[in-house]
C-alpha cells in the first residue's frame, strides 16, 4: 500500500509547520495542548479519543503504561495525571509527535510521561494496560503489524483498549484479534466509535 508523505504515521511529516493550541477538557483536566500540522488529531481533540478516555476503565495507579502512537501527547498526558506513580510511554514514528508530546507533558506537570520512538523503548518493558486509538488508516495489513509488536508485551492480567470507528472495521479487527489468540471484549460503542478491550488468553 502507498502512504501518503504527508500523513501523520509518517517518520517526518513533508507539511510545513503551522502551530495550533487545541484543549483537552475532561472532567477536572482542562489542559492546552500544542499542536501541528502533520501530527493526528492538529485541530482539535479527535472524537474517538475523547470516547476513548472517557469510556475505557482507568489506568493502574502504578507500572508502566503504553500510549500506543501518542500524537502530540493527549492519551498519555491524560492517563500521567490520573495515575502519577505509573510510568506513561507516549510512544511514536512522527518525530514531530514526539517533539510535541515531549513539550506538552512537561507544560502539563506530567513527569511521569517516558515519550520515545518505537525502537527506544527498552525490549524488557512490559506494559500493565495499553491505551490506543490505533492508525487504522495505515492499512490492515501494517496495523496488524504494529499490533502484533505491541500487545504481545502486556504482563499476564493486563489489557489494551483500543478506539476504532465502526465504519472503519471495529469488528473485523476484533475478530481478527481473536483468531491470534487475544480474549477481546467489545465494551462501549458510542458515537460511532467502538472500544475494544483486548487481553492475553
Amino acid at each position: 500500500m502507498s502512504i501518503p508523505k504527508s500523513h501523520y504515521f509518517e517518520a517526518r511529516p513533508a507539511v510545513p509547520s503551522r502551530p495550533r493550541t487545541v484543549r483537552l477538557r475532561l472532567g477536572e483536566l482542562d489542559l492546552e495542548l500544542q499542536a501541528d500540522r502533520g501530527v493526528f488529531g492538529s485541530k482539535a481533540i479527535d472524537l474517538g479519543t475523547m470516547v476513548l478516555l472517557r469510556e475505557a476503565p482507568p489506568p493502574p495507579p502504578r507500572g508502566d503504561v503504553l500510549d500506543l502512537g501518542s500524537g502530540y501527547g493527549p492519551i498519555a498526558i491524560f492517563l500521567a495525571r490520573r495515575a502519577p506513580e505509573a510510568r506513561v510511554w507516549a510512544v511514536d514514528v512522527n518525530e514531530r509527535a514526539v517533539e510535541l508530546t515531549r513539550a506538552n507533558a512537561a507544560a502539563a506537570g506530567a513527569p511521569n510521561v517516558s515519550v520515545a520512538k518505537p525502537d527506544e523503548v527498552p525490549a524488557e518493558v512490559r506494559f500493565d494496560a495499553i491505551y490506543s486509538n490505533p492508525p487504522v488508516r495505515v492499512g490492515k495489513r501494517p496495523l496488524h503489524e504494529l499490533l502484533m509488536q505491541w500487545l504481545p508485551r502486556l504482563r499476564p492480567g493486563g489489557a489494551a483498549y483500543l478506539v476504532v470507528q465502526r465504519n472503519l472495521g471495529s469488528d473485523s479487527l476484533a475478530s481478527w484479534l481473536s483468531e491470534q489468540g487475544f480474549a477481546v471484549e467489545r465494551m462501549k460503542s458510542k458515537k460511532g466509535y467502538r472500544v475494544l478491550e483486548v487481553r492475553p488468553s
